[in-house]
């Protein structure tokens, strides 16, 4: 972890000083990076025109700069690093330390008095100028509430603040939550290694009468005609922290009605107190089985929920409040993390029900049901219970047990990441640890009210988190497995039915086409069942020796089995261009390095050594050299081609244009070459690719596909992987921008399509809107950042159209 820390340090001395504040009207999606998740969403709805309390964010920079000022950076950077987040004892005593160190850095003047300043402006421009305004300070952290990870509720949010001392004492107190044991746990989850950085959103704050969370789509089972909202009286933190059990109103989209409603039970609900601060206020028994909405608002609140999906263009998670005049405020938004997220290994199986949703049956032997819940995160999995009442009863849980509790909230992560399920008393499907649940695959049931006294320690149970049900014993029915990475009591279920139907969003249009990367053929179904327009770039490396067992292709071929190879690479690449047909799946042609060849079976009797085999012996040059293995490879895409013509190739690190030529013709002359509409594309991974595009795409290729890291490597001079020269590599530094932006430019005007695969687009939103800018065809990025890249692309998209449609004509 330190190591991926040093680039950070490195660049602080040159990093380009940014104001402070910002304020939620001068930013948007782009500007994550500087004023975190929360603080961007917040500036795009704003942008936007959503009703959003006003409000500023102090930024990424400014944490990042006081911790260097305050002399406790490098502190902060040795003690993270070294952290081992599956001691919990290690990790409560690290994380002690570290929220220490924040706290010893202090704020500096300068940045006390421009956080005053700023409070006192927001006061003035909510009329609020005769005394300080009542605010919300909010954690707002790089990478918070993003497409695939929403830090549901773990870094610290201070309601009903007041005065210019509070507010900079809550600055401070979110900037040491980032380093909470519970942060770190879900960081470690998430395998998160960078530094932390964090901002600070300072917003008005809402006297709110009621509030809650809405899912623009069924979080349980990812039905996108389904809307979710759960509400709560009071203060939102009480349903979003698993507090109460909130009521929970199902809205049909299509037919625009609530087609069912829970009401939960509220004992208290949280306000603004007399002295001004947060007052738990005991409510009375009769209002238990009140609804907390009418469906006129509830109707409303689905609107605006459904606007929000729309500006996004993917399933939204909205949190909401309602002040004493009826008024409608959108005090978060963020993509919901959960829709097909994949499951937590060796835990979690599915069963296909009737209906199409994920379920036990009775066919697996689970007759005597115990209990009933909220489903809320489905799967299901089975194990002993282990009743915990607090999360610092953690240490007592075995690994692969059903956790049941009371409540469920963040400080549960740490003992989250063992558990094979939860269960819960209170909470709503919409509470933060409910998400969470969700995010690592794990099945989960909330508001089961009684479940800490009907279940008892030790009992083996199935928990299924798709109907809400807690099953005695474990499945009769199906092929059942004990797995090595839980506790031997813990048995699954291994259906023989395929899995539920892949879920479906609300996709934003897109001028800008969003492809994913893809390496294991296993893995096409899940990443096909994301909104993508098709694969832009498959590597072969890793489909080839899974296929070939580890054996260098050449020794096999030499060993007689050439047919061997083609048989087991079609295999493979079937599973891939079917899960995506009729979408189009780009095929890169082996591009190992000649120092990963060698580490194959029989790979130093085929492979030299090189002194530098990033610049070697690899890509079309070694086509040319060796082409027996091409020349397989070119038989197993015309094989496939047959079955599904969505396959087109891609030829890796082209250096010099008789390179290419020979290349293409190996191409022509094979049973590939001869078929009707195969699209011929290159990597543009080498800095001669400026020069020769036009020559390029005189030879008819189709398309290029920028490598952004090699381009960056080969630009700059330097191994991305040395750490003694990390800080240099950087895809945004000018001279490979200008190289980006002439290949793009060179490619439109020669009427090829244009594409970039790399992390950039999805790591900075502001290099996508650079590329989109540019007029790029498309991005390629990693299936993670499917979902973010699409919002950041979509943002971009937008605001290019408002400023040309503001030019003058």
């Amino acid at each position: 972890m330190i190591t991926a820390y040093r680039h950070a340090m490195a660049t602080t001395a040159t990093r380009r000083f940014l104001d402070p504040i910002a304020w939620f009207d001068a930013i948007s999606l782009v500007d994550e990076p500087r004023v975190g998740g929360k603080g961007a969403n917040l500036g795009e709805m704003t942008g936007a025109g959503f009703p959003v309390p006003p409000g500023f964010v102090v930024t990424s920079d400014a944490f990042i700069d006081t911790m260097e000022a305050g002399g406790v950076r490098a502190s902060l950077i040795e003690v993270a690093g070294a952290i081992d987040a599956s001691s919990p004892e290690e990790l409560d005593v690290a994380s002690a330390r570290l929220c220490e160190l924040v706290r010893l850095a202090g704020m500096t003047a300068y940045l006390r008095d421009e956080i005053a300043r700023a409070y006192e402006q927001l006061g003035i421009s909510t009329g609020a100028d005769a005394e300080p305004v009542w605010v919300a300070v909010r954690s707002s952290a790089v990478g918070e509430d993003s497409a695939d990870a929403s830090f549901a509720g773990m870094n610290e949010t201070f309601t009903n603040v007041r005065g210019i001392d509070a507010v900079l004492k809550a600055v401070v107190d979110c900037w040491a939550s980032v380093y909470g044991s519970r942060v770190v746990a879900y960081r470690e989850t998430k395998g998160y290694r960078a530094e932390p950085a964090i901002a600070v959103v300072v917003q008005t704050m809402v006297a709110a009468e009621f509030a809650g969370v809405a899912f623009s789509v069924d979080p349980s089972t990812g039905n996108p005609d389904r809307l979710i909202i759960e509400a709560a009286r009071g203060q939102g933190e009480v349903v979003v922290g698993g507090l109460v059990e909130p009521d929970s109103y199902l809205v049909d989209r299509a037919r625009h009605c609530v087609v069912r409603s829970h009401v939960g039970r509220q004992a208290f609900k949280i306000v603004r107190g007399a002295d001004g601060g947060d007052e738990r206020v005991s409510l009375p028994e009769n209002t238990s089985g009140e609804r907390v909405l009418r469906d006129e608002i509830v109707l409303k609140i689905a609107a605006l929920v459904e606007q929000v999906e729309t500006h996004y263009g993917v399933a939204q998670d909205v949190e909401f409040a309602i002040d004493a005049v009826s008024t409608l405020y959108l005090v978060q938004a963020r993509p919901i993390t959960t829709i097909g997220a994949p499951r937590s290994e060796a835990k979690v199986w599915d069963t296909p029900t009737e209906s199409g949703a994920t379920g036990a049956t009775p066919a697996m032997g689970l007759h005597a049901e115990l209990i009933r819940g909220l489903p809320a995160a489905p799967g299901i999995a089975s194990g002993p219970v282990r009743i915990l009442r607090d999360p610092s009863e953690g240490n007592r849980l075995q690994t692969g047990e059903v956790l049941v509790a009371p409540m469920t909230n963040p400080d549960w992560v740490p003992t989250l990441r063992r558990v094979a399920a939860v269960v819960t008393d209170g909470g709503g499907m919409t509470c933060h640890a409910a998400i969470v649940s969700r995010e690592l695959g794990i099945p989960a049931i909330v508001g089961a009210r009684t479940a800490t006294t009907v279940l008892r320690d030790g009992e083996i149970v199935t928990v299924d988190g798709a109907r809400g049900i807690v099953w005695a014993g474990q499945p009769a029915g199906a092929m059942v497995e004990t797995l090595p990475a839980i506790s031997p009591s813990v048995a699954l279920a291994v259906p023989s039915a395929s899995g539920p139907p892949a879920p479906t969003f609300a996709v934003e249009s897109l001028g800008t086409l969003v492809y994913v990367n893809l390496a294991f053929p296993e893995r096409a179904a899940a990443a096909a069942a994301l909104p993508v327009d098709g694969v832009g770039l498959l590597r072969a490396e890793f489909m080839l020796t899974s296929a070939l067992d580890g054996v260098h292709p050449r020794k096999l071929i030499a060993d007689g089995g050439s047919r061997e190879f083609v048989d087991r690479m079609s295999a493979s690449l079937l599973d891939v261009t079917t899960a995506f047909a009729p979408r189009p799946v780009i095929y890169r042609t082996t591009d190992f390095r000649t120092n990963e060849f060698h580490a194959l079976v029989g790979g130093e009797e085929f492979e030299p050594h090189e002194a530098n085999p990033m610049i070697g012996f690899r890509g079309c040059y070694r086509y040319l050299k060796n082409p027996e293995v091409f020349g397989l490879e070119l038989d197993v895409l015309a094989r496939i081609r047959e079955e599904t013509p969505n396959l087109h190739v891609m030829v890796p690190f082209v250096r010099t244009r008789w390179e290419l030529e020979a290349c293409l013709e190996l191409i022509d002359r094979s049973p590939l070459g001869r078929q009707r509409e195969l699209k011929r594309w290159i990597m543009a991974e080498v800095p001669s690719v400026v020069y020769r595009l036009e020559e390029y795409a005189t030879l008819g290729i189709d398309g290029v596909s920028i490598g952004s890291n090699d381009l960056t490597q080969l630009m700059l001079g330097v191994d991305r992987d040395s750490e003694t020269c990390a800080e240099l590599f950087d895809e945004s530094d000018v001279a490979v921008m200008a190289a980006i932006r002439i290949i793009v430019e060179t490619a439109r005007s020669c009427g090829l399509t244009s594409s970039l695969c790399g992390q950039a687009p999805s790591n900075r939103p502001e290099f996508a809107e650079h590329l989109v800018r540019l007029g790029i065809t498309s991005v390629s990025v990693n299936s993670d950042a499917v979902l973010r890249t699409r919002q950041v692309i979509g943002s971009a998209e937008r605001r290019l159209l408002l400023e040309r449609a503001r030019q003058p004509s």
